[in-house]
């Protein structure tokens, strides 16, 4: 799971990033609207903590446009605000959850974990193709499919941007933790064995090579 931390608060992003860490999830810290539309636009979130009052803007501006490109993303606000009417608002805005500050990081952990156990899916299905993120998951005509690790990831993430021309460079970045220990080598593997698993046997096209772009993924061939 990876979860979004917006928070200009640096000593506390930095301990929610850490404390996230100890119970498994991975995250990334933007301390700004920028830096947060930014890592949305390379990423795939399970959830994002947003504080209410941002150096450049106002977090509700956050929930409002990840609600419009990604309605199952689940978004809670972070305010030191403790009146009803701010709370309303935000719910209005498209937040999922309200915490007010200061919080106790064990309940915040045990609102994290209730969202995302009765959040929307995250499962992308076009046509007979159906791919399931949270259990690493293929199929095809009811038939499953074994790709997992980082093929099964980047797979995922160009369906989810798939009018999109993804470069090496942003898949790279999306998915490998520490992206720049490794070469871009790795994505043309991972992209091989996309083909061989799972286009090769099934007779279809998921990924085609743009030359010297990246990749677009393009199941069923002309969406």
């Amino acid at each position: 799971m990876r979860i979004l931390i917006v928070e200009d608060e640096v000593t506390l992003n930095k301990t929610l990033a850490e404390g996230l860490k100890e119970f498994g999830y991975q995250s990334d810290v933007a301390e700004n609207l920028k830096d947060a539309l930014y890592y949305l636009d390379i990423r795939n979130y399970d959830l994002i903590l947003a504080d209410w009052m941002l150096p450049d803007g106002s977090g509700l501006e956050l929930v409002t446009q990840v609600k419009q490109s990604s309605p199952k993303t689940i978004v809670l606000v972070l305010s030191a605000r403790d009146d009803k009417e701010s709370e309303i608002e935000a719910l209005k805005a498209g937040a999922d959850d309200y915490i007010r500050k200061p919080f106790d990081f064990d309940v915040l952990i045990a609102r994290i974990e209730a969202r995302l156990r009765f959040g929307g899916s995250n499962i992308i299905e076009i046509e007979d193709l159906i791919i399931n993120p949270e259990e690493e998951k293929i199929t095809y005509k009811d038939k499953e499919i074994e790709l997992k690790g980082k093929p099964f990831e980047v797979l995922t993430h160009l369906a989810r941007h798939k009018d999109q021309i993804v470069s090496k460079e942003q898949l790279l970045d999306a998915i490998w933790e520490e992206p720049e220990l490794v070469t871009p080598n790795v994505i043309e593997v991972a992209i091989n064995q996309i083909r061989q698993k799972l286009d090769k046997p099934l007779g279809i096209t998921t990924i085609e090579t743009v030359r010297r772009r990246g990749y677009r993924f393009c199941f069923p061939r002309g969406a």
